[in-house]
């Protein structure tokens, strides 16, 4: 069976979130600041990651819809592996809305 767009055989890329790979922001090392990525750009690069998983699943559909492809069980991971990504990331921003709201209720 092909996968012509990469959806199933990406055994690195499961669940799109890999918060070790993101390449260091270029600039200036600032004394006392913490190593590697910031929280805010692993969390882009996952929405993004997610977002692109997403699209390349409505593809996949249109490709199949149209006749383009063939591989029905391709086409259904795809859709599978998005829909768990958007999944993982949606409980994500649930967790970090609920750390936000204690955040708040905090006297200072």
């Amino acid at each position: 069976m092909s996968d012509p767009l990469g959806l199933i055989n990406s055994t690195q890329n499961l669940g799109g979130i890999q918060p070790g790979k993101i390449a260091k922001p270029a600039g200036p090392e600032v004394p006392g600041a913490p190593e590697g990525p910031s929280f805010k750009d692993v969390l882009m690069k996952n929405i993004e990651q997610v977002n692109r998983m997403q699209q390349d699943a409505e593809m996949a559909i249109e490709d199949l819809a149209s006749g383009k492809r063939d591989d029905m069980d391709a086409v259904l991971m795809a859709k599978q592996k998005a829909d768990i990504a958007f999944q993982t990331l949606l409980q994500v921003r649930n967790k970090l809305m609920t750390a936000f709201e204690e955040v708040k209720q905090i006297r200072v």
